[in-house]
């Protein structure tokens, strides 16, 4: 007997990702739904070698859905997951709605997948920020082996991380480019082809951006509240996968030969390291792909017990809907969900 999944979101990028992925690892889904907004309601998206037509998302009964995928937004996610949570579906949702309540655990299955169980409260799970499920799944072997003091990191976000519209909006700016026609800036405060722009999210109080606060703020949620984490946030002409510069501060020696090891035997994590031209990973190479690879592991002098790495992943897999699966397969794994079919 399988489960009814919904996906939320259906015709944004990650919601075709989630859809994707559902297929790809053959999640046991007797029916998988696609909803969205009044205005897409119609739109056809592909399911596996399926065609499934959106539904709306203000006409739709959840009372037999088992799993609902939620990637519309916060404000969608703030009004809707709990309707859809109190009619008993587990909504594990994309957004930073949820992130920081106490009574929502807050997964990256590689990372802290026992802390699932806590999901019953309300009936609420939360997928961290892209740039952050990957930090973590780096991090975490790490930290078990030689436990981390700090943190610094500096991202390079693809524009994936803020939507279809960012996308379109750098293709149109790099052809216009080499077309001399009128460049448009919309979706970002500065043009972004053949650029980079130090800012993403709002700016807070303290002069960092919401986005390096979300890192910071996650990364002691998920990991561990002691280690002390700053973030850069920058975005980059890139279409798919965010990198990462890390250099991180351990309390127990560690040497780039033994991280090197540990990270390689790793869940999620591939190492690809040579010391020679092309010898690492790049977001080009991480697109469409499932892993977060590491490169560039090496000893930072600056710091006593100090390591500096590079990693990559694919924002709308690992970052969002890769993410998001595998949660759901955790709570099939640990038989925390029965289907509702099978209890009626």
């Amino acid at each position: 007997m399988g489960y009814k999944v919904a996906v939320v979101g259906a015709t944004g990028n990650v919601g075709r990702a989630m859809l994707e992925i559902l297929a790809e690892r053959q999640f046991p889904a007797d029916e998988v739904v696609a909803i969205a907004s009044r205005r897409s309601q119609g739109v056809e998206v592909s399911y596996g070698d399926k065609t499934l037509k959106v539904k709306a998302l203000e006409h739709y009964d959840f009372t037999d859905v088992d799993i609902c995928l939620m990637s519309a937004g916060g404000s969608v996610s703030k009004e809707w997951s709990p309707r859809i949570g109190a009619q008993g579906a587990v909504v594990i949702d994309n957004s930073s709605a949820w992130r920081y309540d106490a009574d929502v655990p807050l997964i990256v299955p590689e990372v802290n997948a026992d802390a699932v169980a806590d999901f019953r409260k309300k009936n609420i799970i939360a997928n961290p920020n892209c740039s952050t499920a990957q930090l973590v799944v780096a991090l975490k072997p790490l930290h078990d082996h030689a436990v981390i003091k700090r943190v610094v990191v500096s991202t390079y976000q693809s524009v994936s991380g803020a939507g279809k519209d960012a996308m379109d909006e750098l293709f149109a700016q790099t052809k216009s480019v080499f077309t001399l026609d009128e460049m448009q800036v919309k979706k970002f405060p500065k043009r972004i082809a053949f650029n980079l722009i130090p800012q993403i999210d709002v700016f807070m109080e303290d002069g960092y951006t919401k986005e390096e606060w979300k890192m910071m703020a996650e990364t002691k949620k998920i990991l561990d509240p002691k280690i002390k984490l700053t973030a850069t946030c920058v975005r980059v002409p890139v279409f798919v996968s965010h990198s990462e510069a890390v250099n991180i501060e351990f309390e127990k020696p560690i040497t780039p030969d033994e991280a090197r090891q540990i990270l390689s035997t790793a869940p999620g994590c591939l190492v690809i390291d040579k010391r020679e031209p092309g010898g690492y990973v790049t977001p080009y190479e991480a697109a469409g792909e499932d892993a977060t690879y590491i490169s560039r592991i090496r000893e930072d002098a600056t710091v006593e017990n100090g390591l500096v790495l590079w990693c990559v992943s694919d924002n709308l897999r690992k970052g969002a809907a890769l993410n998001a699966v595998q949660i759901a397969e955790c709570l099939l794994k640990r038989g925390l969900l029965e289907p509702k079919k099978k209890a009626a």
